[in-house]
């Protein structure tokens, strides 16, 4: 992105309290990530073996974590944490306005924290506690009996607390079972934009401390996600299933219900879960089995395939 008023090295360095090394008076006038520097941008660095690409890439600014030797015609400011120095210097120049509690409508027994900001378009229902510095964007709809956490962040068009897809059949027709459970989203959790979590039937589904949701991800009834989980786009979670710590879904996997995925696993994109996983391995494929023997699997596949032509 452009700065709209650009800012000196010297300045830019004071702003963020970091020592630098360079030319203080070069002006720096964007701010990219290192895949879409340009001339003039500042971007960071934190990982020792893209140093060499980010010293030498368009940017002229490169917030580092080492005092090190640079090209001519750059600067750089050294930090101990580049990441957190960096979004510190976006959020100066991209500071959302927050804005007033109008424009959104709540049912009875709301309870709302501090510094909290809900946009305009938003639908809360009863019996709903929302904690200190949540955000809540356009159009997000909240049923009744949520507690949303502190710091938490839903994006737009997103439903929380939707009713459990949960029928009998009773042959002429499917009876819905009546949810009466509640959502609970946890401290520092964050769902993406058109995402659906469903309330449970009668129990809780609780996503955890600092688990990020990416967009138009479905969270079935009942279901338990614990903290630090990462879940990727369009990934749906059948009811009941639970998701221990630190679990990585990519996009598109699909999880049956009733299911445990252990602690610390990942699984790949686009796989299917029809059983529980254990923690600790990485996993690909539908049914979803670990990495490396379906890698063994596709190989064998393909050795036998060459030698049938």
């Amino acid at each position: 992105m452009d700065i709209k008023e650009p800012i000196r090295v010297k300045d830019a360095a004071k702003l963020l309290g970091l020592p630098f090394k360079g030319n203080g008076d070069l002006w720096i006038t964007g701010i990219n990530e290192i895949h879409k520097v340009r001339k003039g941008d500042l971007t960071f660095v934190d990982v020792p073996k893209y140093y060499k690409k980010a010293l030498s890439s368009d940017a002229n600014f490169i917030i580092i974590n080492q005092d090190t030797e640079f090209p001519e015609g750059k600067a750089i400011l050294i930090s101990e944490d580049p990441f957190h120095d960096y979004n510190r210097f976006v959020t100066h120049f991209m500071a959302e306005e927050k804005p007033q509690h109008i424009a959104f409508s709540k049912g009875e027994n709301v309870t709302i924290g501090n510094d909290v900001q809900i946009y305009p378009g938003v639908v809360l229902g009863r019996d709903i506690t929302i904690g200190n510095g949540a955000v809540l964007y356009p159009n997000v709809v909240v049923y009744d009996n949520t507690i949303i956490g502190e710091d938490v962040i839903i994006h737009a068009n997103t439903v929380i607390g939707g009713h459990a897809y949960y029928y009998k059949n009773r042959k002429s027709h499917y009876e819905k079972l009546i949810s009466c459970g509640r959502v609970i989203l946890e401290k520092g959790v964050e769902i993406g934009a058109s995402c659906t979590i469903d309330k449970g039937v009668s129990g809780d589904t609780i996503i955890g401390e600092h688990t990020k949701l990416d967009n138009q991800v479905h969270v079935g009834h009942g279901v338990v996600i614990g903290k630090r989980c990462l879940i990727g786009a369009q990934v749906g979670i059948g009811g009941k299933t639970i998701i221990e710590d630190d679990v990585i879904l990519w996009g598109q996997t699909g999880i049956t219900k009733d299911v445990v995925i252990g602690k610390g696993a990942v699984v790949s994109a686009q796989s299917g879960v029809s059983k529980s996983l254990e923690g600790g391995k990485a996993y690909f494929g539908t049914p979803a089995q670990e990495i490396r023997k379906a890698q063994k699997e596709m190989a064998w596949v393909r050795m036998k395939s060459n030698e049938e032509k």
